[in-house]
């Protein structure tokens, strides 16, 4: 599971050729969830016109350009480019974790080998990257999830009273679908103490562990236990912890 300290300290390797631009700002919010970025790297051949929306980000997110040709066609020179930095940065010994923005699967290796040194590997992409490089990492953030909600519009006509609208909130990515129920399910299975409750922040724990993309926004819901109750499937106990009205939720499944 990812640690969400600000202290830990976390290389940032951007693929601009792979992931778009628009949403710099949210994907450094969430980043900041779980650690701090000591540096701030974005691949590209910056000669093309592909990447030129890029350019407007990099100062107001003091991210650095590092420039890499294309040698030959058909070829992301990128990538090589973003490899040898990691690595380097890496024996450096200045940090504990990488964040890598790509939705490009040929740097699955790249993750696997992070994660053998050790470091926590957290990525970042659209839905259509491919399962091994989601795999590889200990967490997978699609970039869909964190475009910000659309303004709520104001009302115009205040002859009539009308009720208030809910809050907009994106379209999920996913469904619920029995593979995420059975994913829940197990979990709670493998996790249950004797009267078959589980804790819920060592669920959503296992549940990342096993599938490295799960994110309850990717069903439309901001939370876990939204997420949980939205299924009606499970019992839900909320118990006291004896500090500041703090509770800690326990989940189970439905008795029959």
């Amino acid at each position: 599971m990812i640690e969400t300290s600000k202290d830990l300290k976390l290389a940032v390797l951007i693929d601009a050729d792979n992931v778009p631009y628009a949403n710099v700002k949210e994907m450094f919010e969430e980043i900041a969830k779980y650690g701090t970025p000591t540096f701030k790297r974005i691949y590209a051949d910056w000669t093309k016109p592909t990447v030129s929306g890029w350019k407007k980000v990099l100062l107001e997110n003091a991210i650095t350009p590092v420039q890499q040709y294309s040698y030959s066609t058909g070829k992301n020179a990128s990538d090589s480019a973003l490899i040898i930095d990691a690595m380097d940065i890496l024996y450096t010994g200045k940090v504990d974790g990488f964040c890598i923005v790509s939705s490009d699967s040929d740097f699955t290796r790249l993750a696997t080998r992070l994660r053998e040194a050790g470091m926590k590997v957290i990525g970042i992409g659209e839905k259509k990257t491919l399962n091994p490089f989601i795999t590889a990492c200990d967490k997978f953030i699609y970039i869909e999830i964190l475009k910000p909600a659309p303004p709520k519009q104001p009302e115009t006509d205040t002859r009539k009273p009308r009720r208030s609208a809910p809050a907009p909130v994106n379209e999920p990515l996913s469904k619920i679908d029995p593979e995420l129920i059975k994913l829940v399910t197990d979990s709670i299975t493998d996790l249950a103490d004797e009267n078959g409750w589980t804790f819920l922040g060592e669920l959503g724990n296992l549940m990342l562990k096993k599938k490295p993309d799960f994110d309850p926004r990717n069903y439309g819901h901001t939370k876990m236990l939204s997420l949980i109750k939205s299924m009606n499937m499970f019992e839900i106990d909320e118990r006291d912890s004896g500090k500041n009205n703090i509770k800690h939720v326990y989940i189970r499944k439905k008795m029959k």
